[in-house]
This record gives C-alpha cells, sequence and structure tokens, in this order.
C-alpha cells in the first residue's frame, strides 16, 4: 500500500466506499462521479500505478472479475452495454496512477462520448509497426 495514494486508502477500507464487492485482492466501488448511473471502479488492493506494473496473476484475475461484475450490473441495471475503460498514464486520461479498471453502464441515449474512430489513413506503414511489435512480442518470450 502507498502511504499517499487515494485508491490505496479506499481499497483497503481506511477510506469509507460504496463498496459493491470486496475479497482479499480487490474492492469494487461505486464512483463517486459517475459517467453513468452504475459506473464502478475495480480497484486492487495492492498499489500498482498502471497496467505495466500489474503481475500476471493480478491481470489474469482483476479481468475475470471485471467480466463477472460487467454482467451482475448488466442484469441487475438492465443496461443495454458496458465500457469496460483501463487509462495507463496522463496522456491516456489516467488522473490517479494506482492501477483500475472502469465499468461504465451504457444506456440508449446517455450521451457519453467513447467513440474512437480512425484519422483515414495512417501517414506510417503498417507492416512497420507489425514488424517492431512482433519483435518486441519475440524478446519478451526470450526472457
Amino acid at each position: 500500500m502507498e502511504d499517499n495514494c487515494i485508491f490505496c486508502k479506499i481499497a483497503n477500507g481506511d477510506i469509507s466506499s460504496k463498496t459493491l464487492y470486496e475479497d482479499d485482492m480487490f474492492r469494487v466501488i461505486l464512483d463517486i462521479n459517475p459517467a453513468a448511473k452504475g459506473h464502478a471502479l475495480i480497484l486492487p488492493k495492492k498499489h500498482f500505478a498502471d497496467i505495466y506494473e500489474l503481475d500476471q496473476d493480478t491481470a489474469g484475475e482483476v479481468f475475470v472479475l471485471a467480466k463477472r461484475m460487467a454482467a451482475v450490473m448488466k442484469e441487475a441495471l438492465g443496461c443495454e452495454g458496458m465500457n469496460i475503460l483501463q487509462n495507463n498514464g496522463e496522456i491516456a486520461g489516467q488522473t490517479v496512477f494506482h492501477f483500475h479498471i472502469h465499468l461504465i453502464p451504457r444506456y440508449k441515449e446517455d450521451e457519453i462520448g467513447f467513440h474512437m474512430e480512425g484519422k483515414g489513413e495512417p501517414d506510417y506503414s503498417l507492416d512497420d509497426v507489425q514488424k517492431v511489435i512482433v519483435e518486441g512480442l519475440k524478446a519478451v518470450r526470450a526472457v
């Protein structure tokens, strides 16, 4: 636990929250500034700044929990869809540097703007991007 991390304090019960679920590894809470009715956050109890610091076991467990929570929330809230969102780094919109996953229920005409649209044909080679990522994967597997 990081002393100055607000999400560490919430995840470990030092700060109260509207808890939806809790186990030894995670706490799932309602977001206090929700984008939609039922907007929740999955917080690991152990501190990881972002996905790059997350260990393999925690990564697997958190995404299994996200799937379970999304299914329960869809049924309970009657939402028509769900954004499962996770930001890494300030440039990507991360504002609290404790790994967390947003579960954002979506409702018809909710006017939330999560639309990713391409900007047309890229000004770089997809072949070059593919090559550098595949080479990176080979290097990781070699370790």
